[in-house]
């Protein structure tokens, strides 16, 4: 974890971040952000397959969150840091973790759910949300649901995360005042 925090301290430390670049930074960090709550909020571990919410729309809306805002901070980074951190973290992310943990989530989710898992699996993209939410239909024909929910969300330990992106965001809009780099 630490090679983690001292790449974030060199980012920000080489990060330049101007007013246009932060502007549509922040959109992008905005709206994964929002995917994540929206997503943490639904998902229920272990116990059942969620498919509602933004899971109707896209298997993995945490990710998809994630890339947002790993964009986001790209582009509002500006600099040296935007290219250059969102090439390797792409090159991490595309060539390793999410392969990975694609392969150990399916399989596992495959086992417990069966069929459901293999309909949805082919029906909803990994991580590019689709327009129209898919519907894993109950036996009597009926469509399941669930409403988000604060605790899940809270079960989830998301909010380190929203604190960590809001953190974030603060430090890179007061990056231009500091003297340092």
């Amino acid at each position: 974890m630490l090679p983690v925090y001292a790449l974030v301290l060199l980012s920000f430390w080489l990060a330049r971040p101007t007013p246009i670049g932060f502007a549509l930074g922040l959109v992008l960090i905005a709206a994964g952000e929002a995917l994540r709550v929206w997503g943490a909020g639904h998902l229920v571990k272990n116990d059942v397959l969620t498919v509602t919410g933004p899971y109707a729309y896209v298997r993995n809306p945490l990710y998809a969150g994630t890339l947002a805002i790993g964009a986001g901070f790209a582009i509002a980074a500006g600099g040296v840091v935007g290219p250059v951190v969102a090439a390797a973290g792409l090159l991490l992310f595309f060539g390793y973790y999410f392969p990975y943990k694609e392969r150990i989530e399916s399989a596992r989710l495959e086992r417990a759910y069966g069929e459901p898992y293999a309909a949805y699996r082919a029906a909803v993209s990994a991580l590019w949300p689709s327009f129209t939410p898919w519907r894993l239909p109950t036996s009597d024909g009926q469509v399941v649901s669930a409403p988000w929910s604060a605790a899940r969300f809270a079960d989830n330990d998301e909010s380190g995360t929203l604190l960590a992106v809001v953190v974030g965001v603060i430090a890179l809009a007061i990056r231009p005042l500091l003297p340092i780099g």
